[in-house]
């Protein structure tokens, strides 16, 4: 299960939330700001609790029951697709579930209201009769159709009987009207389902199936792979619900085609290292590839039984008599996202690197920057390493992930600049590591230092700008003065970044001194420190105004252009037309 969102509003609430994040492994609690110290901050409530909703996690809500389903009611639309909503007590007296009954909302309302010794408020009519609610089988197990499973439900609280076909270990203690002549039965088979309504049909995930790509099939698109795989079950008789995996060999691996299949299945997609190849021969060419069969062989540790395509559809079945976890088949396929942070604050970190950093199996990158990363769960490995090593870093972030882990690089700001997303690329290009090459590199942008300080000071990038670091460490400073005269010179608004710094105290009165050749000295400059981090500053000075001492390494320096102006109504602002004269 996701690790559910212990959200609070206030200091009352967060005893209560601790013994509850003690339940679940990687949970963390989410806290408004600037009221309570805790692991998530958050600015805003409603617009916090539908972000979370919306991206599926589990929310424990120490609230009124009224507030969290007026913030989470425009969302409200697919009761199939909803996460499982609580609402408790501050004082944890109350377990009121709200949202989820078929994704486990009330299992959960049970742990959480045996942790506080309180009694839960269950109002679900099969739940409090039957003790479990037979429509939300556990994890393995897929219901076959609700709509049926609704009416199938009715019919037992109006008083019919049931009889359970096949294995299903956690109805044995459900509190079901059974006889062995009933009517209706709870079937559990990866067979499909036929219609009957006398059936309530749960299929274990059960089944495996794998494919090949050889020379007749390699230009098939993720549409043709999935409507194999389906033809093969329905030739099998087997729901499409029954798959628990797509399988391919590991030489496809970065083939985009496969994962887009595997997503139109619903499945994960897994790999198996090629052993037993075969001899496909054609009119006049020869193709060598892995048999479907001879993947299951190589990924499956588990009895089996292997369902051949019968029409050379380059697709094999493995029937499994018991539901299949994933993870135990073969290997994923590994995946590195280079992420920025932005300036600091966790609410100018894209959502797209937050979840990166949630799905992560590892975490690189300099150790301060990692830090800001947190809070990460225990399990989550950190390799957190010193700001100079960077391509020994990325090169550490391709093993890892080439071993089907999943890595973030973390950068501060924007990954792209000057940070860490050139490293990782470098690292790829010069590398001829086949297995490098066929990892899931993502890189999410991110809001840059120099972004996030123009915003505080109003628009002074409003026009052409560029971005010049004054570190000489990775080019020579005859390089850095050449830019900056052909940038002065251009009039172009000039973003500084590492300005400055005790090994190099000179270099930017030195760079002062090319700008100064070339602008007035009453051309605005914005000095930001430590934007998006406690104890932030900003101020405005003319470029006549401006002294080394000012700056420091945590400073953003932007020079504006001949255009850009200053003008103070309500606040200060700064600003670059979008015009010359």
């Amino acid at each position: 299960m996701t690790p559910p969102a212990i959200v609070i509003l206030g200091a009352g609430a967060l005893a209560t939330a601790r013994r509850i994040q003690a339940l679940y492994a990687g949970s963390q609690v989410h806290a408004l700001r600037e009221r309570v110290e805790a692991d998530v901050a958050y600015g805003e409530l409603g617009a916090h609790l539908r972000e979370l909703y919306a991206r599926g996690a589990p929310i424990i809500a120490l609230c009124a029951a009224g507030i969290v389903i007026r913030c989470v009611a425009p969302l409200l639309s697919n009761k199939g697709a909803e996460p499982p909503v609580l609402a408790i007590a501050e004082d944890g007296s109350a377990v009121v579930p709200l949202l989820g009954g078929l994704a486990g909302v009330n299992v959960m309302a049970r742990e959480i209201a045996a942790a506080l010794a309180v009694s839960p408020a269950i109002t679900t009519s099969g739940e409090l009769r039957f003790g479990t609610c037979v429509l939300n089988p556990p994890p393995g197990y897929a219901l076959a159709d609700i709509g049926q499973g609704k009416r199938f439900v009715s019919d037992l609280l109006a008083g019919a009987s049931t009889r359970v076909e096949g294995d299903a270990p956690w109805l044995d203690d459900a509190q079901l009207p059974r006889s062995a002549s009933a009517r209706l039965a709870i079937r559990v088979t990866p067979r499909a389902w036929d219609g009957r309504e006398d059936e309530l049909v749960i299929h274990p995930r059960s089944v495996v199936a794998a494919v090949t790509l050889g020379a007749a099939m390699g230009a098939d698109g993720a549409s043709a792979i999935a409507a194999r795989v389906r033809a093969s079950l329905d030739a099998h008789g087997l729901a499409t619900l029954a798959l628990a995996a797509l399988l391919a060999s590991s030489e496809d691996m970065a083939k985009p085609a496969l994962a887009e299949a595997a997503a139109d299945l619903g499945v994960p997609l897994r790999f198996a290292e090629p052993f037993a190849a075969v001899r496909v021969a054609h009119a006049h060419t020869e193709d060598s590839s892995s048999s479907p069969a001879s993947l299951l062989e190589a990924a499956l540790r588990i009895p089996y039984e292997t369902l051949p395509d019968e029409r050379d559809q380059g697709v094999a079945l493995a029937l499994s008599p018991l539901a299949i976890d994933p993870d135990t088949i073969g290997r994923s396929r590994g995946r590195l996202t280079v992420i920025g942070l932005g300036p600091g604050s966790a609410e100018l970190m894209v959502p797209a690197a937050r979840r990166a950093l949630d799905e992560a199996t590892d975490i690189l990158g300099y150790e301060t920057y990692v830090k800001m990363a947190g809070p990460l769960r225990a399990d989550q490995q950190v390799h957190g390493t010193d700001n100079r090593e960077e391509i020994q870093r990325a090169r550490h972030a391709f093993e890892l992930a080439s071993a089907g882990r999943s890595v973030v690089m973390v950068s501060s700001g924007d990954p792209g600049v000057f940070a860490m997303a050139a490293a990782v690329l470098e690292a790829l290009d010069t590398s001829d590591n086949s297995a490098w090459a066929a990892v899931e590199l993502r890189i999410v942008p991110g809001v840059s230092a120099a972004m996030a300080t123009a915003a505080q000071a109003g628009a002074p990038l409003g026009h052409d700008f560029c971005m010049l670091s004054l570190s000489d460490n990775l080019k020579p400073w005859s390089i850095i003065e050449k830019r900056l005269r052909h940038a002065a010179q251009a009039d172009l608004v000039m973003a500084f970044y590492n300005p400055i710094s005790r090994a190099r105290p000179w270099q930017l009165d030195k760079a002062l001194d090319i700008v100064r050749g070339y602008r007035a000295p009453n051309t605005q400059v914005v000095l930001g420190r430590d934007i998006g981090r406690p104890g932030a500053t900003l101020r405005t000075v003319t470029l006549a105004e401006l002294r080394s001492a000012d700056v420091d390494m945590r400073t953003m320096v932007i020079v504006g252009s001949s255009t850009t102006r200053q003008f103070t109504k309500g606040a200060q602002w700064v600003y670059t037309p979008r015009w010359y004269e």
